[in-house]
């Protein structure tokens, strides 16, 4: 792990023992992608929260009058802290150690479900079940639609990929057929 992500971890755990004393857990989630997305759409904005030669205090300004009554006082602690500390380059970081520690914490697991074509809310609840069931935690599944898997449906929960797509049979088919013809 690298140390960028061991620091944004650290920030991570800390803001969510807060969340969650203020029992504001999602809420903090929310706000924080929101934060993020925001950065990541205008370069402009990443480029001036990027440059050493603002002062932090104009960057605090600028934000909390941008930001306004969109976020918490937690969320601003946190961006105040990151920015003071010229570290606003692990915003992106934070976020995605928060819905870890989160999602842990909370005893649920997110899953990106992908699949050649759109599923119905029903079936994405089916998968959903089936997985907790598999993992002991509540999953939340999010979908992707992508037409080069034929059919079948691929699940990534964390690092781990459940590959039940015809182009994953196809391709593991061809491993073996190779495998046995040498």
């Amino acid at each position: 792990m690298s140390r960028e992500a061991v620091v944004a971890k650290r920030y991570a755990k800390a803001l969510f023992e807060l969340a969650q004393q203020q029992q504001a857990v999602a809420a903090v989630e929310s706000q924080l992608k929101l934060v993020v997305e925001a950065v990541q759409s205008d370069a402009e904005i990443g480029k001036f929260l990027a440059s050493p030669n603002i002062e932090s205090g104009n960057k605090l300004a600028l934000l909390k009058q941008a930001l306004g009554n969109h976020v918490s006082e937690l969320v601003l602690d946190v961006l105040t802290l990151l920015i003071a500390r010229r570290r606003q380059g692990l915003l992106a970081d934070v976020y995605e150690a928060y819905t870890r520690v989160a999602a842990d914490e909370l005893g649920q697991a997110r899953a990106t479900v992908y699949t050649a074509q759109e599923l119905s809310e029903t079936e994405l609840k089916a998968v959903e079940a089936q997985f907790s069931l598999l993992l002991g935690k509540v999953v939340l599944a999010e979908q992707v639609v992508q037409p080069t898997l034929l059919g079948g449906i691929q699940v990534r929960i964390g690092d781990r990929l459940y590959d039940g797509s015809l182009s994953g049979k196809l391709s593991r088919l061809e491993k073996s057929l190779k495998f046995k013809a040498l």
